[in-house]
Protein backbone atom coordinates (compact mmCIF):
# COMPACT_ATOMS: atom_id res chain seq x y z
CA UNK A 1 0.00 0.00 0.00
CA UNK A 2 1.36 3.40 -0.94
CA UNK A 3 1.65 6.12 1.65
CA UNK A 4 -0.03 9.50 1.29
CA UNK A 5 3.33 11.16 0.56
CA UNK A 6 2.89 12.58 -2.98
CA UNK A 7 6.46 11.66 -3.95
CA UNK A 8 5.84 7.95 -3.26
CA UNK A 9 2.54 7.76 -5.19
CA UNK A 10 2.34 6.14 -8.62
CA UNK A 11 2.43 8.59 -11.50
CA UNK A 12 -0.60 10.66 -12.42
CA UNK A 13 -0.91 8.65 -15.65
CA UNK A 14 -0.98 5.31 -13.81
CA UNK A 15 -3.58 6.53 -11.33
CA UNK A 16 -5.71 8.03 -14.13
CA UNK A 17 -5.50 4.87 -16.23
CA UNK A 18 -6.54 2.68 -13.31
CA UNK A 19 -9.37 5.06 -12.46
CA UNK A 20 -10.69 5.00 -16.02
CA UNK A 21 -10.43 1.21 -16.16
CA UNK A 22 -12.26 0.96 -12.85
CA UNK A 23 -15.10 3.10 -14.18
CA UNK A 24 -15.32 0.95 -17.31
CA UNK A 25 -15.46 -2.27 -15.27
CA UNK A 26 -18.09 -0.81 -12.92
CA UNK A 27 -20.26 0.22 -15.88
CA UNK A 28 -19.86 -3.14 -17.64
CA UNK A 29 -20.88 -4.89 -14.41
CA UNK A 30 -23.92 -2.65 -13.85
CA UNK A 31 -26.91 -4.82 -14.84
CA UNK A 32 -29.18 -1.90 -15.80
CA UNK A 33 -26.69 -0.50 -18.29
CA UNK A 34 -25.67 -3.94 -19.54
CA UNK A 35 -29.28 -4.74 -20.39
CA UNK A 36 -29.78 -1.34 -22.04
CA UNK A 37 -26.72 -1.89 -24.23
CA UNK A 38 -27.61 -5.48 -25.07
CA UNK A 39 -31.14 -4.50 -26.09
CA UNK A 40 -29.87 -1.47 -28.06
CA UNK A 41 -32.07 0.87 -26.04
CA UNK A 42 -29.66 3.64 -26.93
CA UNK A 43 -29.82 2.77 -30.60
CA UNK A 44 -27.29 0.82 -32.66
CA UNK A 45 -24.39 2.68 -31.02
CA UNK A 46 -25.40 1.74 -27.45
CA UNK A 47 -21.98 0.20 -26.68
CA UNK A 48 -20.29 3.40 -27.85
CA UNK A 49 -22.55 5.39 -25.56
CA UNK A 50 -21.43 3.24 -22.64
CA UNK A 51 -17.80 4.00 -23.52
CA UNK A 52 -18.63 7.70 -23.80
CA UNK A 53 -20.30 7.53 -20.38
CA UNK A 54 -17.11 6.12 -18.84
CA UNK A 55 -15.12 9.05 -20.20
CA UNK A 56 -17.76 11.56 -19.10
CA UNK A 57 -17.70 10.16 -15.56
CA UNK A 58 -13.92 10.43 -15.45
CA UNK A 59 -14.17 14.06 -16.56
CA UNK A 60 -16.46 14.88 -13.61
CA UNK A 61 -13.53 14.49 -11.23
CA UNK A 62 -10.56 16.86 -10.97
CA UNK A 63 -7.24 15.71 -12.37
CA UNK A 64 -4.98 13.64 -10.12
CA UNK A 65 -2.34 16.35 -10.57
CA UNK A 66 -4.74 18.96 -9.17
CA UNK A 67 -4.59 19.95 -5.53
CA UNK A 68 -8.32 20.68 -5.60
CA UNK A 69 -10.26 18.38 -3.29
CA UNK A 70 -12.83 16.06 -4.80
CA UNK A 71 -16.30 17.43 -4.31
CA UNK A 72 -17.97 14.74 -6.38
CA UNK A 73 -19.95 12.38 -4.17
CA UNK A 74 -22.19 9.35 -4.54
CA UNK A 75 -25.39 11.41 -4.86
CA UNK A 76 -23.94 13.52 -7.67
CA UNK A 77 -22.81 10.40 -9.57
CA UNK A 78 -26.23 8.76 -9.08
CA UNK A 79 -28.01 11.81 -10.46
CA UNK A 80 -25.62 11.98 -13.41
CA UNK A 81 -26.13 8.28 -14.20
CA UNK A 82 -29.91 8.60 -13.92
CA UNK A 83 -29.91 11.53 -16.34
CA UNK A 84 -27.68 9.77 -18.88
CA UNK A 85 -29.73 6.57 -18.71
CA UNK A 86 -32.91 8.54 -19.36
CA UNK A 87 -31.47 10.81 -22.07
CA UNK A 88 -29.32 8.31 -23.95
CA UNK A 89 -31.05 4.95 -23.34
CA UNK A 90 -34.63 6.03 -22.52
CA UNK A 91 -34.42 4.05 -19.27
CA UNK A 92 -35.85 5.52 -16.09
CA UNK A 93 -34.03 4.41 -12.95
CA UNK A 94 -35.82 5.12 -9.72
CA UNK A 95 -34.12 7.23 -7.09
CA UNK A 96 -32.70 4.98 -4.41
CA UNK A 97 -32.32 2.01 -6.78
CA UNK A 98 -29.78 -0.33 -5.07
CA UNK A 99 -27.82 -1.09 -8.25
CA UNK A 100 -27.57 2.64 -9.04
CA UNK A 101 -26.29 3.35 -5.53
CA UNK A 102 -23.79 0.49 -5.79
CA UNK A 103 -22.26 1.57 -9.11
CA UNK A 104 -22.01 5.20 -7.97
CA UNK A 105 -20.39 4.09 -4.70
CA UNK A 106 -17.89 1.93 -6.61
CA UNK A 107 -16.87 4.85 -8.82
CA UNK A 108 -16.41 7.24 -5.88
CA UNK A 109 -14.44 4.60 -3.93
CA UNK A 110 -12.23 3.79 -6.93
CA UNK A 111 -11.48 7.48 -7.37
CA UNK A 112 -10.49 7.84 -3.71
CA UNK A 113 -8.36 4.69 -3.82
CA UNK A 114 -6.60 5.65 -7.05
CA UNK A 115 -5.83 9.10 -5.63
CA UNK A 116 -4.06 7.29 -2.77
CA UNK A 117 -2.24 4.96 -5.16
CA UNK A 118 -4.30 1.89 -4.25
CA UNK A 119 -5.73 -0.22 -7.08
CA UNK A 120 -7.13 -3.27 -5.25
CA UNK A 121 -10.77 -2.40 -5.99
CA UNK A 122 -9.98 -1.97 -9.69
CA UNK A 123 -8.37 -5.42 -9.65
CA UNK A 124 -11.45 -6.93 -7.95
CA UNK A 125 -13.74 -5.42 -10.58
CA UNK A 126 -11.41 -6.60 -13.37
CA UNK A 127 -11.60 -10.19 -12.07
CA UNK A 128 -15.40 -10.01 -11.69
CA UNK A 129 -15.72 -8.68 -15.22
CA UNK A 130 -13.43 -11.37 -16.68
CA UNK A 131 -15.28 -14.12 -14.83
CA UNK A 132 -18.64 -12.78 -15.98
CA UNK A 133 -17.78 -12.29 -19.66
CA UNK A 134 -20.35 -14.01 -21.79
CA UNK A 135 -22.78 -14.65 -18.95
CA UNK A 136 -26.34 -13.61 -19.54
CA UNK A 137 -28.17 -11.27 -17.20
CA UNK A 138 -31.66 -12.47 -18.10
CA UNK A 139 -32.27 -13.95 -14.66
CA UNK A 140 -32.00 -10.54 -13.04
CA UNK A 141 -35.05 -9.13 -14.79
CA UNK A 142 -38.59 -10.35 -15.17
CA UNK A 143 -40.40 -9.28 -18.28
CA UNK A 144 -43.39 -7.19 -17.32
CA UNK A 145 -46.57 -8.35 -19.00
CA UNK A 146 -50.20 -7.52 -18.53
CA UNK A 147 -52.03 -10.87 -18.42
CA UNK A 148 -55.33 -9.22 -19.35
CA UNK A 149 -54.01 -7.60 -22.50
CA UNK A 150 -54.40 -9.45 -25.78
CA UNK A 151 -52.19 -8.41 -28.64
CA UNK A 152 -51.96 -9.40 -32.26
CA UNK A 153 -48.30 -10.22 -31.81
CA UNK A 154 -48.63 -12.49 -28.79
CA UNK A 155 -46.16 -15.36 -29.17
CA UNK A 156 -48.75 -18.03 -28.29
CA UNK A 157 -51.00 -16.87 -31.12
CA UNK A 158 -48.11 -16.89 -33.56
CA UNK A 159 -47.33 -20.52 -32.80
CA UNK A 160 -50.96 -21.53 -33.42
CA UNK A 161 -51.15 -19.59 -36.68
CA UNK A 162 -48.01 -21.23 -38.03
CA UNK A 163 -49.60 -24.68 -37.87
CA UNK A 164 -52.61 -23.62 -39.97
CA UNK A 165 -50.68 -21.82 -42.70
CA UNK A 166 -50.71 -23.26 -46.18
CA UNK A 167 -47.93 -22.94 -48.66
CA UNK A 168 -49.19 -20.27 -51.04
CA UNK A 169 -46.19 -20.18 -53.32
CA UNK A 170 -44.68 -17.01 -54.68
CA UNK A 171 -46.60 -13.78 -54.54
CA UNK A 172 -48.01 -12.63 -57.87
CA UNK A 173 -46.36 -9.69 -59.56
CA UNK A 174 -47.76 -6.33 -58.53
CA UNK A 175 -48.93 -5.44 -62.04
CA UNK A 176 -50.23 -8.38 -64.03
CA UNK A 177 -51.91 -6.68 -66.97
CA UNK A 178 -52.75 -3.19 -68.04
CA UNK A 179 -56.34 -2.20 -67.96
CA UNK A 180 -57.59 -0.99 -71.25
CA UNK A 181 -58.48 2.64 -71.26
CA UNK A 182 -62.13 3.09 -72.20
CA UNK A 183 -62.83 5.00 -75.36
CA UNK A 184 -63.87 8.59 -74.68
CA UNK A 185 -67.54 9.38 -75.18
CA UNK A 186 -68.18 12.16 -77.64
CA UNK A 187 -71.56 13.89 -77.64
CA UNK A 188 -73.46 15.12 -80.72
CA UNK A 189 -71.76 18.52 -80.59
CA UNK A 190 -68.31 16.94 -80.73
CA UNK A 191 -67.42 17.52 -77.09
CA UNK A 192 -65.70 14.79 -75.13
CA UNK A 193 -67.63 13.76 -72.05
CA UNK A 194 -65.53 14.00 -68.84
CA UNK A 195 -66.02 11.05 -66.52
CA UNK A 196 -64.88 10.57 -62.98
CA UNK A 197 -62.22 7.96 -62.34
CA UNK A 198 -63.31 4.97 -60.32
CA UNK A 199 -60.83 3.83 -57.69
Amino acid sequence: MASSDPTSLPSVEIRQTNFEQGIAYALHLWPDLTLAVRENLGGPDSADKRDWLAGALSDLFPSFSSTKADDVDNIYIQEFLQQVMEDEFEVIIEEGDPSLWKVAEQIVRIRRDCAEGRFENVDVLRVRWQEGKGKKIDGLYKKGEDPNQDTDWDEDDEDDDDDDDEDMGDAPPLVQTRREKPEPEVDEDGFTKVTRKKW
